[in-house]
């Protein structure tokens, strides 16, 4: 079989898989290349919303290809980065279901979505200690800012990894979803789906507004910054039959 990123848009979601059984998902120079195109393939579809990213069972993501790593250049480095940092940059918001092991950058992939579901068999294991290699990809970054300087501590600094449940209790997972990987994607879909049906406009502007919301540092400077979003979209269309159809609903019960 060929490796590759199988991606599927249907009804407002992208589905991106890194298909690479023999390697466990491991991320090569062309397969992190395919997936920083598909992520931007589906930021430029206007019918869809939301993006999942997974691997093919049992793995979520092995690391990247360790013979890239060893060649690696600073331009081959960001190159081995393109496919997760394509991910940390999408637009669109985004959801990792993590099934499996997501090892050094595959662990980076999984801390770049906004959100990430586990399956009972999930693992995150940073690896880069035992390989005697420093992190990379802004791996220090992220996860200091999803786990806190604790967490992030101990798996930079101590290698520690963390099993599916450790996950949730960390606050890196959001939930853990019983069943296969099958259960685990349909979970995403259905996260996904209010998103999937929002105005796309609202879908964006309120992911940018959370990214520059969340380097303020006071209250007030948040109400700001969400004012002028917030007034165009109550100017729009979309909103204005939003609101007359559940007036409609509320005066019917």
């Amino acid at each position: 079989m060929t490796d590759r990123i199988r991606s599927e848009h249907d009804q407002g979601v992208a589905l991106l898989t890194v298909d690479a059984p023999n390697s466990r998902n491991a991320l090569t120079l062309d397969l992190s290349a395919e997936l920083a195109a598909a992520v931007g393939r589906a930021e430029a579809d206007e019918a869809v919303n939301a993006v999942i990213v997974t691997g093919a069972p049992p793995a979520f993501c092995a690391g990247a290809d360790l013979t890239a790593l060893g060649n690696a250049t600073p331009d081959g480095l960001r190159a081995i980065y393109a496919g997760f940092l394509a991910v940390a940059g999408c637009a669109l918001p985004t959801i990792a279901a993590v099934g499996g092991a997501a090892v050094g950058a595959g662990l980076n992939l999984a801390l770049a979505a906004d959100l990430r579901l586990v399956g009972p068999r999930a693992k995150f294991i940073p690896r880069f200690l035992d390989l005697g290699l420093h992190p990379g990809g802004g791996m220090t970054w992220m996860s200091q800012r999803v786990l806190g300087p604790q967490q992030a501590a101990a798996l930079a600094l101590f290698g520690e990894s963390l099993t599916a449940e450790e996950a949730v209790r960390a606050g890196l997972a959001h939930r853990l979803v019983d069943g296969d990987h099958e259960a685990l994607v349909q979970a995403a879909r259905d996260l996904a789906a209010p998103t999937a049906a929002a105005p796309r406009e609202v879908v964006l502007s309120t992911k940018r507004t959370m990214r520059h919301t969340s380097t303020l540092r006071s209250h007030p400077e948040a109400v700001d910054a969400e004012i002028v979003p917030q007034l165009e979209s109550l100017s729009s269309p979309a909103f204005a039959e939003r609101l007359a159809a559940m007036k409609a609903r509320i005066s019917t019960r």
